[in-house]
C-alpha cells in the first residue's frame, strides 16, 4: 500500500485530500486551566498537554498533512513560577529521549525553533541529538517553537542582515521577502496555511508574526489537554470551507 493510499484509508470522507492545509501551526493553550478544573496541580496540565500533542502529529501523519508547528514554549513564559519553568523543561528533555526512537520508525522530522542557546545545556544536548537522527526522514516536518517570540525574531533578522550590509556581503537592494526569511528562526519551513489556537484566547501571542501573513486562523474554547481528533476534524472542516484569496478579488 502507497503512503497516499494509506492517508485515504485514515482521512474522513467528508474531508478531500487537496483542500488540507499543507501546515498546520498550534497555539497549545490552556494546559493550567484544565489542571485546576482537575483538581490537578498545573504541571498534570503540561503533562497531558504531550499526550495531545502526540496524538495530533500522528494524526497529521495518518491525514496526510505534511508539517506541524507546536507552540511549545515562549520568551514570556520565562516568567512564570520557576518551579514551572524547571519542570517544563526537564519535561522537554524527558519526553525527546523517550519518543526519539519512535520518531526515527515514524519517519518524523523533527527540528525547533527559537533562541535555542538560551537553553539548558543538557536541553541543547538532546535537541540537537534529536535533530541530527531525523534530519534525513520524510513523512512529516515536526517544528517545536521553543523559546520563540516572533517579535525576536523579526530583530534578530534584521541585526544579521544589516551586519551583512556593513560586511559587504549583502547589498541593501538585495534583500527582499526571499532574503529576509532565509534569516528568520523558520528558514527552510514553508508559512503556515492554519493556526489552530485552543482554549478560546483571539490572539496571536507572539507566534510566527512574519509567517502568519496570510494563514488562517481557527480558535476553539476547548483547552489544549482536551484537543483531540474530532476538534482536529472540525477544525479542518472550517478551513475548507474559507476562501483563500491572498488579497485577489
Amino acid at each position: 500500500m502507497t503512503v497516499q493510499q494509506t492517508e485515504l484509508l485514515y482521512l474522513p470522507p467528508d474531508l478531500k485530500r487537496e483542500l488540507l492545509p499543507k501546515h498546520v501551526a498550534v497555539i497549545m493553550d490552556g494546559n493550567g486551566r484544565w489542571a485546576k478544573l482537575q483538581g490537578l496541580p498545573r504541571i498534570m496540565g503540561h503533562k497531558r498537554g504531550v499526550d495531545a500533542l502526540k496524538d495530533l502529529l500522528r494524526c497529521c501523519k495518518d491525514w496526510g498533512i505534511e508539517a506541524l508547528t507546536a507552540y511549545a514554549f515562549s520568551t514570556e513564559n520565562w516568567k512564570r513560577p520557576q518551579e514551572e519553568v524547571d519542570f517544563l523543561m526537564t519535561l522537554f528533555q524527558v519526553v525527546l529521549r523517550q519518543e526519539l526512537r519512535e520518531m526515527v520508525e515514524e519517519n518524523v522530522q523533527i527540528q525547533f525553533v527559537g533562541n535555542l542557546q538560551a537553553l539548558p545545556r543538557s536541553l541543547q544536548d538532546e535537541i540537537t541529538r534529536s535533530m541530527e537522527a531525523t534530519k534525513n526522514n520524510r513523512s512529516i516536518k515536526f517544528s517545536v517553537a521553543t523559546n520563540y517570540g516572533g517579535r525576536q525574531e523579526i530583530l534578530q533578522a534584521c541585526r544579521a542582515i544589516a551586519q551583512k550590509v556593513q560586511q559587504g556581503i549583502l547589498k541593501p537592494d538585495e534583500i527582499d521577502e526571499s532574503v529576509f526569511e532565509s534569516h528568520l528562526y523558520t528558514a527552510g519551513i514553508d508559512d503556515p496555511d492554519l493556526l489552530i489556537r485552543t482554549s478560546g484566547e483571539m490572539r496571536l501571542s507572539n507566534f510566527l508574526l512574519w509567517q502568519m501573513a496570510y494563514g488562517e486562523i481557527y480558535i476553539t474554547e476547548t483547552l489544549w489537554p482536551d484537543f483531540d481528533r474530532a476538534e482536529f476534524h472540525r477544525a479542518l472542516c472550517a478551513y475548507q470551507q474559507r476562501d483563500r484569496r491572498f488579497g485577489k478579488v
